[in-house]
């Protein structure tokens, strides 16, 4: 087993999260470098959310032209029910008094978005692709990563600080908590798409919609580029409780006759959400899941962040979000660090993981919410709606902040 030079901080997992530390610990004067298991990294995925806090972050690491060429600056969430009559709406982004807006764009656009960004800055050697992290040794000056690759077997990367950015599956967290908590599975069965549509709405509002059976979707235009040439890129999402259902939790590709019979009597008139969900080339499935907050990420000169850290319902839009304000908040940490690596990681857990794991909990009320008011409430739908929105902004703001 061969071992190399330290790289300064090495970031297992190149996703948006990763890519987004890397950029500020670069800013920061840092030297970074990332490892990815996958042989290539490709734009794939469909739509996500950003909200004004990350933006204001990105927009700093010199990123606000592109994510304005690229995303939709969304302007309203508009609750409704199946028949596509509005229950009640609200502002969001520039319109709600943000200095930057919620932007919704493709996934992997904005990967590929980071991605150049992290090569054009940091160097094309700074990311290794097909390079697997399988674990770590550490002492007080150093931490060993254990990688594997299909060109030089299994080797040893020495470095300053370890990050763990891979995910909801990561090796490190597995390592750093062996009987941290389970992958808490839900009955709650999600599929995504992307379709092309003509037009929808004012091609900047968002849908959440629900029928008194608790199936819900929520659809949103992703793309400028879509919107130059007079056209709509819809990303939309179905959830359904289907507690019998005892298939892979894992994303997988989706079956049309799984989905349609949850939403067979659904059209908004102004929308054929059956048309819709059919029109869209490729379908993803998977099972809503999150998990118990851990009471402390790292130790020594290793850490987690993103969904490595604190995995949580999509539900609020959030969980990119709070992995670009990880990346923010430790490059600040650390380039403060004054070689004491350890507690400049504390400093970022004592930051992060309490603002995190209140957010986890926070959609988990917030799910809760969604699901009794669709199965019926007595009282003014309106006031219930601007209550949990009300109820969750105010716990997600609060915490959206770092030391930047």
């Amino acid at each position: 087993m061969t071992e190399a030079a330290s790289p300064g901080i090495v970031i297992a997992g190149a996703g948006i999260g990763g890519l987004a530390a890397a950029l500020a610990l670069h800013a920061r004067g840092l030297r970074v470098t990332l490892l990815e298991k996958a042989p290539e990294i490709r734009s794939m995925g469909v739509g996500i959310n950003i909200q004004p806090a990350a933006i204001a972050e990105l927009t700093t690491l010199g990123l606000g032209e592109r994510l304005a060429a690229t995303g939709i600056a969304t302007r309203e969430h508009r609750y409704i029910d199946h028949k596509g009559t509005t229950l009640w709406s609200e502002p969001r982004g520039i319109a709600a008094g943000h200095d930057h807006p919620q932007y919704s764009i493709h996934r992997g656009e904005l990967q590929m978005m980071l991605l150049d960004a992290v090569r054009s800055r940091l160097g094309a050697d700074a990311i290794r692709t097909a390079t697997r992290v399988r674990g770590f040794d550490q002492d007080d000056n150093e931490v060993r990563v254990h990688i594997s690759s299909p060109s030089s077997g299994d080797s040893v990367l020495r470095a300053d600080v370890l990050i763990a950015g891979d995910g909801v599956d990561s090796a490190i967290r597995a390592q750093l908590h062996p009987d941290g908590p389970p992958l808490r599975r839900t009955p709650v069965r999600m599929w995504r798409g992307l379709t092309e549509l003509p037009e929808f709405i004012d091609g900047r509002t968002m849908i959440i919609a629900s029928d008194d059976r608790a199936n819900r979707m929520v659809g949103y235009p992703c793309s400028w580029p879509h919107a130059e040439r007079g056209e709509v890129l819809f990303n939309w999402v179905c959830l359904a409780a289907d507690p019998d259902w005892q298939g892979e939790a894992q994303l997988s590709p989706g079956k049309l006759e799984d989905l349609l019979p949850h939403f067979a009597d659904w059209d908004f008139g102004w929308l054929d959400v059956r048309a819709t969900l059919e029109s869209s080339p490729h379908l993803l499935h998977h099972v809503m899941v999150d998990r118990d907050p851990l009471t402390s990420w790292g130790e020594g000169r290793v850490t987690l962040l993103g969904d490595a850290a604190h995995p949580m319902y999509p539900i609020g839009a959030n969980g990119g979000t709070q992995a670009i304000l990880d990346g923010i908040a430790l490059a600040a940490e650390l380039a403060d660090a004054d070689d004491d690596v350890p507690t400049a990681l504390q400093r970022y857990e004592s930051v992060r993981l309490p603002a995190t794991s209140a957010i986890v909990e926070a959609n988990r009320r917030m799910d809760r919410s969604e699901r009794t008011l669709a199965e019926g409430v007595v009282g003014d739908v309106a006031d219930e709606l601007e209550t949990i929105a009300s109820d969750y902004r105010d716990v997600v703001e609060s915490r959206s902040i770092t030391r930047s």
